[in-house]
C-alpha cells in the first residue's frame, strides 16, 4: 500500500494510472475510520477489480468546519486508519498535511441545495466540502467516488457539482452503516458517553416511527417526531423535514421518492440522519 502525503506526488501517481488505463476509485474521508467507512472501502475495492486502484483520502478539512472548536475536537487516528486500509486491500492512502497553499482564495459554492438544512446551521460548510472534494477529484482523477448515504444533503450537493462542472466522475452511494440499535455510524459517536449514548438512539427510533406513519400529514408527522426526540432530556432538534430526494425541497405529502432529514444535538454532540420514506 502506498502512503502519499504530497498533492504533487498524488497527481503523479494518478497520471501514471491514467496512462496505464487503470480504473481508479476514490473514497474521500476525514479519517477516524469505523465500520461505516470500511463498507465504502469494500465497495470501492469491488468496483476497482483486480487491476484497478482504490485510493482512500484521509484529511480533516478545516474549511468545512464553521466552529474551530469542532475542528480541533475531531478525532485523528491516522496510524490506525492506515492499518484498517491495508487490511481491506487499499492500494493508496492519500493523507496530505494540507491541501491549501498559503494565501489560498479560491473556492466553490452551490446556490440552491446548499442553502438550507446543514447549510443554514453550518454557514460555509458546503463551500468547504465542495472545494476539498473538487481538489481531490483533480488530484486523484478517479473514475468513481464512493460516498455514504448518511450525509444525504452532502451527496446531493456533490452530485450537483459533478453535473454542473462536468467532472468525469461517477458518484457511488452506499447505504448508511448502523450500530445494533440503529444509530448511524459516525466518528462523532465516540463523544457520546453514558446516558448521552442511550439518548442518541432516539434518532433511529424517530426514523422507525416516520416509516410507520408515512400516510400521516407531513406537518403532523414532523411535530410527532420532534416531540419524540425532545422527550429525551439532553436532546434538542435542529430540524425535522420531509423533502424531495432530488431537489431537497420540502413536500406536503410523504410519497415514494421523499426523504426524511433529521439533525439534533445530543448534549454537545450534533448528529444527523436520514431515511427514504
Amino acid at each position: 500500500m502506498k502512503n502519499l502525503t504530497s498533492p504533487q506526488t498524488m497527481q503523479r501517481h494518478s497520471r501514471r494510472w491514467q496512462r496505464d488505463g487503470r480504473r481508479v476509485v476514490l473514497v474521500p474521508t476525514m479519517g477516524a475510520l469505523h465500520e461505516g467507512h470500511l463498507s465504502l472501502i469494500r465497495r470501492a475495492r469491488k468496483l476497482a477489480g483486480e487491476d484497478g486502484v482504490t485510493v482512500v483520502s484521509v484529511y480533516v478539512n478545516p474549511t468545512q468546519f464553521n466552529d474551530p472548536k469542532d475542528f480541533k475536537k475531531y478525532p485523528r487516528t491516522l496510524a490506525a486508519d492506515k492499518e484498517l486500509c491495508r487490511a481491506e486491500g487499499v492500494d493508496a492512502v492519500f493523507a496530505p498535511l494540507t491541501l491549501y497553499p498559503v494565501g489560498a482564495s479560491v473556492g466553490i459554492e452551490e446556490n440552491d441545495l446548499a442553502l438550507q438544512f446543514e447549510g443554514e446551521h453550518r454557514p460555509g460548510h458546503f463551500a468547504g466540502v465542495m472545494t476539498v472534494v473538487a481538489k481531490l477529484f483533480h488530484l486523484v482523477q478517479p473514475t468513481e467516488a464512493v460516498f455514504g448515504e448518511k450525509d444525504f444533503q452532502q451527496v446531493a450537493v456533490i452530485r450537483r457539482m459533478i453535473r454542473d462542472l462536468d467532472f468525469p466522475v461517477r458518484l457511488i452511494l452506499v447505504p448508511t452503516a448502523r450500530e445494533v440499535d440503529g444509530l448511524a455510524m459516525s466518528s462523532r459517536n465516540v463523544r457520546l458517553k453514558g446516558r448521552l449514548r442511550e439518548q442518541a438512539s432516539v434518532l433511529p427510533a424517530a426514523i422507525r416511527l416516520a416509516k410507520e406513519s408515512v400516510s400521516d400529514s407531513v406537518e403532523g408527522l414532523k411535530r410527532r417526531l420532534k416531540r419524540l426526540m425532545e422527550a429525551q432530556p439532553d436532546v434538542s432538534v435542529d430540524y425535522v423535514e420531509v423533502v424531495d430526494a432530488d431537489s431537497l425541497r420540502p413536500v406536503r405529502k410523504a410519497v415514494r421518492g421523499t426523504r426524511l432529514l433529521l439533525a439534533a444535538r445530543v448534549g454537545p454532540v450534533r448528529l444527523i440522519d436520514n431515511s427514504a420514506l
